[in-house]
């Protein structure tokens, strides 16, 4: 497994681990662990009456929210960064990577943008995929474009070679 990059390990501290998102309004849980106020929330439920944690299964007598301010100025500050792993490109809406590409809108696309209404019904393949498909379009293409040329640099040998003739011809008249 390849090592993680900075601006990836990152993404992954500031990321909350239920919803594996930037985290919004984190909130810190007794044993230390932090996620979205929302996502902890709905994780525990209303009436169970011991809470555990869901990274580390530590269990707690009582719903202990603490606000984590200091990590959501953090999340705002790199989101304004806009990090992207090395080499590649990611989506500004999730801030996931361009895996996707979907061939109505002509555009990459993130897995998240994938599952939303606007490309649902879309046809979405693999952008490695696309990228070979248009790679081939392009050869085809390329190669039309070559043989043109050489048939138009046939015709202008042909004319450069008559040219003399011509004017030998006009120079008569």
């Amino acid at each position: 497994m390849a090592a993680e990059s900075p601006a990836e390990s990152l993404q992954d501290e500031l990321s909350c681990p239920i919803c594996l998102e930037y985290f919004k309004d984190p909130v810190i849980i007794e044993c230390g662990h932090n996620f979205c106020r929302a996502c902890i929330s709905q994780c525990w439920g209303e009436t169970e009456p011991n809470f555990s944690c869901p990274q580390c299964r530590e269990t707690a007598q009582q719903r202990n929210l603490r606000p984590n301010r200091q990590l959501g100025k953090v999340v705002e500050l790199v989101k304004g960064l806009r990090l992207q792993p090395e080499g590649q490109r990611v989506c500004e809406r999730h801030q996931e990577a361009l895996k996707l590409f979907c061939a109505e809108d002509q555009t990459p696309i993130c897995v998240v943008c994938d599952k939303s209404k606007a490309h649902r019904s879309h046809t979405v393949v693999p952008i490695e995929e696309a990228a070979q498909e248009y790679k081939e379009q392009l050869q085809t293409r390329l190669q039309a474009l070559k043989k043109e040329r050489v048939k138009l640099l046939g015709w202008k040998l042909t004319g450069e070679k008559r040219s003399p003739e011509y004017l030998v011809r006009a120079r008569c008249c």
